[in-house]
């Protein structure tokens, strides 16, 4: 068993899952994985079960948060010291785990942000990661590049707080809860693809 787990949440995602999983286990070969299927209506579930992923299916849609507290609950039942929230989507990069786990030595979360050494455009739609920004900066004193990155890392403390408390979600507003806690935040920066489908 790897020491890093996977976690990819996935609603309705026939046309994405196989190439994310492809592109993760060519990429990767030292993680394993784990896909919560959050109550999908189309072949998501089909799909992960004739391809042989190892697959949670849940029987209604949780949405993301009761997802990744699925996901975090069964990285803390397997003993895993790493926790990556990935998109079930095609957006996240596998190949960035690497940098993070070794990062997460230092840190408790670590984020891939797309603004650690370039600027965020100045755009309707980074408005609100600027706004959310700003919220965190005020609110705990600490500077979070990119706050709605949905790529993330966990270190073994906060697997545990996650598969436990109810009241976590993998959202901005919980990284700024837990940066008053006392939790550690870094980043490191990357890109995002688009959608493919």
């Amino acid at each position: 068993m790897a020491d890093t787990l996977v976690i990819i949440p996935a609603f309705n995602e026939e046309k994405n899952i196989a190439n994310v999983i492809d592109r993760l286990t060519n990429t990767l070969n030292d993680v394993d994985y784990v896909i919560v299927n959050d109550g999908s209506i189309d072949s998501t579930s089909k799909i992960c079960r004739e391809r042989g992923f190892n697959i949670i299916d849940l029987p209604v849609n949780l949405g993301l948060a009761g997802a990744f507290q699925t996901g975090m609950k069964y990285a803390h039942k397997h003993g895993y010291k790493y926790a990556v929230q990935f998109d079930g989507d095609g957006q996240h990069r596998p190949e960035y785990i690497p940098e993070m786990r070794k990062k997460c030595e230092e840190c408790d979360i670590v984020i891939v942000s797309r603004f650690v050494t370039k600027k965020k455009p100045f755009t309707p739609r980074m408005l609100g990661s600027r706004l959310i920004a700003l919220a965190i900066k005020l609110s705990t004193g600490a500077t979070i590049h990119d706050p709605t990155s949905g790529m993330r890392m966990y270190n073994e403390k906060l697997i545990t707080e996650f598969a436990l408390r109810l009241n976590y979600a993998p959202e901005p507003d919980t990284i700024s809860y837990l940066i008053k806690q006392g939790v550690k935040v870094c980043e490191i920066q990357g890109e995002m693809d688009e959608r493919v489908a």
